[in-house]
């Protein structure tokens, strides 16, 4: 299976007693799967992974692939400390029919270029040959991928694909050209999709496709048709709304985003806060700019 376009990374809906929200979870994604995007990745830094248990985490994404019905892939993330963690949700999210897995390494302890390897590898392992993700955001984790891991990661099997969130564009043509088409990179929220997409990206994988999924789409397509003048024409005013992502919390911001757009998602998970009238109403602003409130 192959992976390119726009890969949503879903909210995780919750209501007052911890149980996903599976009735608004499946409305989102009927509605973007109706936006023509092309896959869903819950249990990214949007989907809030970092705040649910294990078995709410597994709920999320057992509800996005009911919803989904086939019609479009589930790459599902998991992320951990340990090892022994990442491979049994793994094990878990492929049980549970994930097409893919988006693979996070959170660490307390600093850790080695050959424990990243063995961590990844790992979990490629427990994929049992499906696709897999590597994802490193080094504003957020304390063990960041470097060039040479990510080459040496490049050389497993179904290691395929990687989001890299450094905001750094020169450093995702470093990683093209350093492992020579082993790897296919997405772009992240903090880069220009288009740029990524220029330098030979396979698409975007990030929260603001949930309340944009057409400009997300129509980008794209400008993109692999080569109509690069169309598609920076899509792409600056989208840029308000990565603008708002980076002056509020991102899945309050989303969530906010969704709320107004009428999917009772509900705040985000404690001990987060919800944003202020003021800041949603700022919110409201970009999405109406956009024609998308």
């Amino acid at each position: 299976m192959s992976f390119r376009g726009v890969f949503p990374y879903l909210v995780s809906p919750m209501d007052d007693q911890g149980q996903v929200k599976t009735a608004v979870l499946g409305d989102l994604v009927e509605h973007l799967i109706d936006k023509g995007v092309h896959g869903f990745a819950p249990l990214g830094s949007t989907g809030e992974y970092a705040y649910l248990t294990h078995a709410q985490r597994l709920d999320v994404v057992r509800a996005v692939i009911a919803a989904c019905r086939g019609r479009v892939p589930v790459v599902a993330g998991v992320a951990a400390v340990a090892t022994s963690d990442a491979v049994a949700q793994t094990e878990a999210m492929v049980q549970a029919g994930a097409d893919g897995i988006l693979a996070v390494m959170d660490s307390y302890f600093p850790v080695s270029d050959d424990g990243i390897v063995e961590y990844f590898t790992a979990i490629a392992v427990a994929a049992r040959g499906r696709p897999v993700v590597i994802y490193t955001n080094p504003n957020f984790q304390r063990t960041d991928l470097n060039l040479d891991v990510i080459v040496r990661l490049s050389h497993v099997d179904n290691i395929r694909y990687i989001k890299d969130a450094s905001s750094n564009t020169g450093r995702l043509l470093s990683i093209i050209e350093r492992v020579e088409g082993r790897l296919e990179v997405f772009a992240a929220s903090a880069h220009i999709p288009v740029s990524v997409m220029l330098i030979g990206g396979a698409g975007w994988m990030a929260g603001p496709a949930c309340i944009v999924p057409e400009h997300s789409v129509a980008l794209y397509d400008a993109a692999t048709a080569g109509a690069w003048e169309h598609a920076m024409d899509i792409q600056r005013p989208l840029w308000r709304v990565s603008e708002i992502f980076a002056k509020y919390s991102l899945a309050a911001c989303i969530k906010a985003a969704l709320e107004l757009q009428g999917f009772a998602v509900g705040d985000p998970l404690s001990p987060q806060q919800s944003l202020g009238a003021e800041a949603r109403e700022e919110i409201g602003s970009v999405l109406k700019s956009l024609g998308a409130l």
